[in-house]
């Protein structure tokens, strides 16, 4: 391919991008093909010679993108948002133009400035505290490629203290403490390290978040029973319920364990640190005060493109401590010395992303005032669904409190009485299922101590409000349609749904 052929291949992708995006909301959400489609319609093996780029992308448009689940389209609410843009998609295309491994100064200065400088404008965005900034050459901010990626380096940075600390402790007497909510990071990052993991069970009564004084409790039986914790991993916005652990009590309690570190995971609700009014209840002056590091996703509810995951670090030398692994060939005057930034040593991979450059498009083309509007708004729509099933008690209840955009829900057991809690979690895993075989909706489910319920998470940023009455309609009409093929008419009765149904429609 020479200049002119990529100029014409270019033009073309960006008008199919712009023609996808353009349209997103008339397509269904869910593909409909079956696992193995795409190897039974690409050949076996590689072509021998080279194919015409035209073809390739028609292929693309007419093979890939029928099975492509669309994250973007505004009827999306399951999982979190992968809140992609236009201004980051841009931001990417100039990242590869660079194609520069970035992993030291000197490969790629502008690479590594650059991260520097958008991971203190994020960390002001979320007012972090001073700590984390690079400026300071104490703390600062490093971009992984995700949550879990960044917790496996904390995990890795606080092992090598606490051995460094206590060199006599054997490495399987360590423990990594998390809860039952915790994202399965914490418990991928103990198999991968060989490390026992210890998650704390929380309590519905507590918002399913940890407490200072279980954490307290848990620590003194496990040194008197001769393990070592050395890290706690707090969640700030809960993968299956939003609940967000009590960082205040936590950081309290660990004043009295300085050699266990907190790392507070915020991949989802991190980026509504960006809104002061929210800050509080988010605990961003608990983390400020206490946390050793922290982690926020970017490419969930940030508006930027997979993959980008903001973590910061209060001190980094425990970071390059950890993950220093110099070779001659990677050994140069200004990274010896200390004057720049070899964020070699910040993650776990050598080469490294240009992921500053959509970072930087994005911040620079929304503002401050451009993002917030963006969380402030996906928060109201949030709101709008979870005052939707607060209207209709009879069929639909809230199984905990909204937290921001994330709403949890299940058919209420005033719809179905008499039946059993299992019979009941029987009924809304169908539930669940029936709304699972719609194209025009996607939901995840999840279970809360034994309660089988539905997630609904806003965030996609084309979603208005007409798509959430949209939605909530579907979501009521199925649970009604529900309740009766689970029921048998002589239990069902002259059941009330019937009857609401009928006035809806």
């Amino acid at each position: 391919m020479d200049i002119e052929q990529f100029r014409k291949a270019g033009y073309q992708a960006i008008d199919r991008i712009c023609d996808h995006y353009s349209s997103v909301q008339d397509r269904p959400v869910r593909p409909s093909v079956k696992p193995g489609y795409l190897r039974n319609a690409l050949p076996s093996a590689p072509p021998i010679k080279g194919e015409d780029i035209e073809d390739i992308a028609n292929d693309f448009q007419d093979l890939i993108m029928p099975g492509v689940m669309h994250w973007q389209h505004p009827s999306f609410f399951a999982y979190f948002p992968a809140a992609g843009t236009l201004e980051s998609i841009i931001g990417d295309l100039y990242a590869a133009t660079a194609m520069n491994p970035g992993f030291n100064w000197m490969c790629s200065p502008a690479c590594t400035e650059l991260e520097n400088v958008t991971m203190d404008w994020s960390a002001k965005l979320y007012g972090l505290s001073e700590d984390f900034l690079n400026s300071t050459n104490v703390g600062g901010g490093v971009i992984q490629t995700n949550a879990s990626d960044g917790a496996m380096v904390a995990i890795v940075a606080a092992r090598s203290r606490y051995q460094a600390l206590y060199p006599e402790v054997p490495t399987e007497k360590l423990v990594i403490y998390v809860t039952t909510q915790t994202h399965s990071l914490g418990l991928k990052a103990g198999l991968v390290l060989g490390l026992p993991v210890y998650a704390f069970p929380v309590r519905v009564e507590d918002n399913y978040s940890l407490r200072g004084e279980d954490l307290r409790e848990m620590i003194e039986m496990d040194r008197a029973d001769g393990k070592h914790p050395f890290i706690l991993i707090g969640t700030v916005g809960t993968t299956s319920s939003g609940a967000i652990d009590n960082i205040d009590e936590i950081g309290e309690t660990l004043l009295d364990y300085p050699d266990i570190r907190l790392h507070v995971d915020a991949a989802w609700l991190g980026a509504a640190f960006s809104c002061p009014e929210y800050r509080e209840r988010c605990r961003v002056p608990a983390i400020n005060k206490y946390a050793d590091s922290v982690c926020v996703n970017f490419h969930k509810w940030g508006l930027v493109s997979l993959d980008c995951s903001g973590l910061w670090v209060r001190d980094r030398e425990h970071l390059t401590r950890a993950l220093d692994i110099t070779p001659p060939f990677l050994r140069n005057p200004d990274g010896e010395s200390g004057t720049v930034v070899d964020y070699r040593n910040w993650s776990l991979a050598l080469g490294r992303r240009f992921r500053s450059a959509k970072l930087w498009f994005v911040l620079r083309s929304f503002g401050v005032e451009g993002y917030q509007a963006h969380i402030r708004k996906s928060i109201r729509l949030g709101e709008i669904f979870a005052e939707r099933v607060r209207q209709h008690p009879e069929t639909l209840e809230l199984v905990t409190s909204p937290s921001f955009s994330l709403s949890v829900f299940r058919i209420a057991p005033s719809a179905v009485p008499g039946v059993s809690e299992d019979e009941l979690n029987e009924l809304n895993e169908r539930y669940y299922q029936n709304i699972n075989k719609r194209k025009d909706i996607m939901l995840t489910q999840t279970k809360l101590n034994g309660t089988h319920c539905i997630r609904f998470v806003t965030g996609a940023q084309n979603t208005e409000p007409h798509h959430i009455e949209t939605a909530f309609r579907i979501c009521f009409e199925t649970a009604v349609a529900s309740i009766k093929e689970f029921m048998e008419p002589k239990r069902l009765g002259n059941c009330p749904q019937r009857q609401i149904l009928s006035r809806m429609t």
